[in-house]
């Protein structure tokens, strides 16, 4: 019954465009947990723009959202209307046993610190969050949302392990690259959507297809969409 209970990490970040680039990184968060909430899933802060969601088919349904989301419309710092684009990458992690991916303690750095979250004074007061690095990969994962220095411990550890499941995919894709099409790998790499704010339209540029509505998908209704490119492969 259980079988396709899954969890997703969704990590976002603000790419190309500055500051507009980072209000949008959030923009995208806020979508993907209004989607979630609506669908009933089970949803957690890791840090500022990392998430987690739990439920049904979860990964089934957002893996194909890993990529990278184009907006263009007029920022609210800019003051003679003009219409800037940035993009966000987004990247679709699901949970990686501890059997499936190894990792060795030695090869990891903790550091612990205080969390800039609004989490209540005991967050405030005492080391919860954590940072480790993992020195073969360089890979830095945060976790600091938690009361407690160990629940941050363990969520940082199943990051790496997703972080580092997505490394070993891409070397995969990379060796076939030649065999096998880029559309649809759901790699952070690709453009996969434009929001143009101006004209009221999201294109997906894997089906191109656009969808009117902005504002509402944005605002988490994207079920329509996702329909369309759970397919892909």
């Amino acid at each position: 019954m259980n079988d396709n209970f899954q969890k997703v990490f969704i990590e976002i970040r603000g790419a190309t465009g500055g500051d507009e680039a980072k209000i949008w990184a959030k923009d995208l968060a806020r979508m993907y947990l209004r989607f979630a909430i609506r669908r009933g899933w089970k949803t957690s802060s890791i840090d500022e723009l990392t998430i987690a969601i739990s439920g049904f088919n979860v990964f089934e349904l957002l893996k194909n959202e890993s990529g990278v989301h184009r907006v263009q419309r007029v920022p609210t710092t800019e003051k003679r209307g003009r219409i800037h684009t940035s993009t966000a990458t987004v990247a679709v992690l699901p949970e990686i046993k501890e059997s499936e991916v190894n990792v060795n303690p030695s090869d990891i750095d903790w550091q612990f610190f205080r969390a800039s979250s609004q989490g209540g004074q005991n967050v405030q007061k005492v080391s919860t969050a954590v940072r480790l690095i993992h020195k073969p990969t360089g890979i830095v994962v945060t976790a600091q949302e938690e009361r407690f220095q160990e629940r941050n411990r363990e969520i940082a550890l199943d990051l790496l392990r997703a972080k580092l499941w997505e490394k070993e995919e891409e070397r995969k894709m990379a060796e076939i690259a030649d065999y096998r099409s880029p559309i649809g790998r759901g790699m952070r790499a690709e453009k996969i959507r434009t929001y143009n704010y101006p004209q009221d339209r999201v294109t997906d540029h894997r089906i191109d297809k656009s969808f009117g509505n902005l504002e509402a998908i944005v605002d988490g209704n994207l079920d329509k969409l996702l329909d369309m490119t759970k397919n892909i492969s």
